[in-house]
């Protein structure tokens, strides 16, 4: 090996070790999983501006964890205002993360999906398919939809699905994709405000937290 490319292994192996600490929060999963791929190897390539599959995959989670924690700082508002907000959530079967859970103080419960889409092109629907420009990303939203049944079942309440758009256009007001609300991400506080005034079941906004952080761990944690 030169010494230049001694100096890049270096380099690379050093961030590797640095990255693998887990930092707890908002985009937790995806950017443990940005640090898992991102291997000295793959490293040393980017560095090389040699382009990999598992360096793309990464570069995707990481864009992922940006967007989450965006929408954590949005949502704090929320916190402010009484609201209990926890982030990166996961099921217990541990092999599926939630990006956001919202209660409201009436008790109302939001699962949120961050989205940060390119802003090249609109977001929008076909009939009853959500589209990103000419691209057919309704698929994108199955996550959501069975994270929102599975929580649902688990908190005993309804569950109200929501994705937060970064970037990509969409429409001021919203749009649905059955139950799923798609918001623009700075509008997403009001939005929330303005669908959780009223209470759709019997159980108090302690009393579904306390499930939920008994039930819905922090990413990563063990039970």
């Amino acid at each position: 090996m030169t010494t230049l490319t001694l100096v890049l292994v270096a380099v690379a192996a050093a961030a590797w070790y640095v990255q693998q600490q887990r930092r707890p929060g908002a985009g937790a999963s995806a950017a443990a999983e940005a640090r898992r791929l991102r291997t000295p190897l793959i490293r040393l390539a980017d560095l090389m501006g040699i382009r990999t599959a598992a360096g793309q995959r990464a570069r995707r989670f990481a864009t992922g964890a940006i967007g989450e924690k965006a929408t954590a700082r949005l949502l704090r508002t929320l916190a402010r205002q009484g609201w209990v907000i926890l982030h990166d959530l996961q099921l217990p079967t541990g092999q599926t993360n939630l990006d956001h859970l919202a209660i409201a103080p009436s008790g109302r419960v939001f699962l949120i999906d961050t989205k940060l889409w390119t802003g090249d092109h609109d977001v929008h629907l076909r009939g009853s398919r959500l589209f990103h420009g000419n691209l057919d990303v309704d698929d994108r939203l199955d996550g959501l939809r069975r994270g929102t049944r599975t929580v649902a079942n688990l908190l005993r309440c309804p569950v109200h699905p929501v994705a937060a758009m970064h970037q990509a256009p969409v429409r001021r007001d919203g749009l649905s994709v059955g139950n799923i609300r798609i918001v623009p991400a700075d509008a997403l506080c009001a939005r929330l405000r303005a669908m959780s005034r009223h209470a759709d079941h019997f159980s108090s906004q302690a009393e579904i937290a306390a499930r939920a952080t008994r039930l819905l761990l922090p990413y990563g944690t063990s039970r």
